[in-house]
């Protein structure tokens, strides 16, 4: 959300009063509680209109939007079971609702970083690793940098080897965190582990603590490494990249390159390309791109890790930076 929704969204649980606002509260995310809540604390007064306006808003959107069912879970279970009876339901309905209460899992969400390592700490790193994974890549990095050297590349290997979590195991690692935890609402859940949501925690990482992660993986499955390595900064990530530091980049493409390379992108990217050009060069890059035919796709791919390739050395160099974490600043 942006710092306009933040705004908007403030005014109107402010409007709704206490009572309200607290029924709203209990239905968001960690992150959106202390981003509303920082908001609403600096928001002292506002015009009427704002007001009027913001409830408009809500009034004009709440209208168009309609309940198709008033609970999903519960009314996937019931057509699960009269379409396959009770026994086969069960397997499906455990792997698309993974395994029911993970209240003890989601309350971590709520802890900061050095609490959860804390807690952690003593555990194995399989345990660590399947419970990282459930958290934002940030704050899952913000626990890596709390635990030792060692125990991060264990974990993070592991990771990048997980392939989802069978539903008996998340229960168990659920029971576990619910001794000491409390509270929580149900876990949104996506695919989780894997190699991309080993190098999204790494790129928090950053600095020396990424390096020597990645190292220490290394030395145990080098394809591993490599891998992960190499779904930390993605073409699409170039969008990240402040303008300063797309404009080092260019200068250290070649224009061919870059050609072949944005016939895989989107809009947002060759924009972002055009304008940190001058407009003499943006436009001819514009009539090369739609001059250009048909290119593979793997020639297209080809050009795009060369031009990643590049990132990482500018990023090594210290010329640019990328990842959102870590010692590596400019001043």
């Amino acid at each position: 959300m942006d710092e306009e929704g933040l705004i908007d969204a403030a005014i109107l649980l402010m409007a709704l009063g206490e009572d309200g606002a607290a029924e709203v509260f209990k239905h968001l995310s960690p992150k959106e509680v202390q981003s509303l809540g920082e908001t609403m604390a600096k928001l002292k007064t506002t015009t009427a209109d704002k007001v009027d306006g913001v409830l408009s808003k809500f009034e004009a959107a709440a209208s168009s939007q309609r309940s198709l069912v008033s609970d999903t879970d519960e009314y996937v279970k019931n057509v699960l079971r009269r379409a396959l009876g009770e026994d086969k339901a069960g397997l499906l309905i455990d792997r698309i609702l993974q395994g029911g209460d993970v209240s003890g899992i989601e309350s971590l969400k709520w802890l900061d970083a050095g609490s959860i390592a804390e807690l952690l700490r003593n555990e194995h790193p399989q345990i660590i690793a399947s419970t990282l994974v459930h958290l934002d890549r940030d704050h899952a990095a913000g626990v890596l940098l709390q635990l030792g050297e060692r125990v991060r590349g264990e974990v993070v290997l592991r990771i990048a080897a997980l392939d989802g979590i069978q539903p008996n195991a998340l229960r168990e690692l659920n029971d576990v965190l619910s001794k000491v935890l409390a509270g929580g609402e149900r876990l949104k859940r996506t695919r989780l582990g894997g190699t991309k949501t080993a190098a999204e925690i790494l790129n928090f990482l950053g600095g020396s603590a990424e390096t020597a992660v990645l190292d220490a993986i290394r030395e145990q499955d080098p394809d591993l490494a490599q891998n992960i390595s190499e779904q930390m900064f993605t073409f699409d990530d170039l969008l990240k990249l402040d303008d300063r530091a797309f404009q080092v980049l260019l200068r250290e493409v070649q224009t061919d390159s870059l050609i072949v390379a944005l016939k895989g992108a989107d809009t947002e990217l060759r924009e972002k390309v055009f304008k940190n050009m001058s407009q003499r060069a943006a436009e001819t890059m514009r009539e090369d791109l739609e001059s250009k035919g048909p290119v593979r796709v793997a020639e297209v791919e080809a050009e795009q890790k060369e031009i990643l390739k590049t990132v990482r050395r500018l990023a090594d160099e210290g010329q640019i930076m990328i990842g959102g974490g870590g010692d590596d600043s400019f001043v």
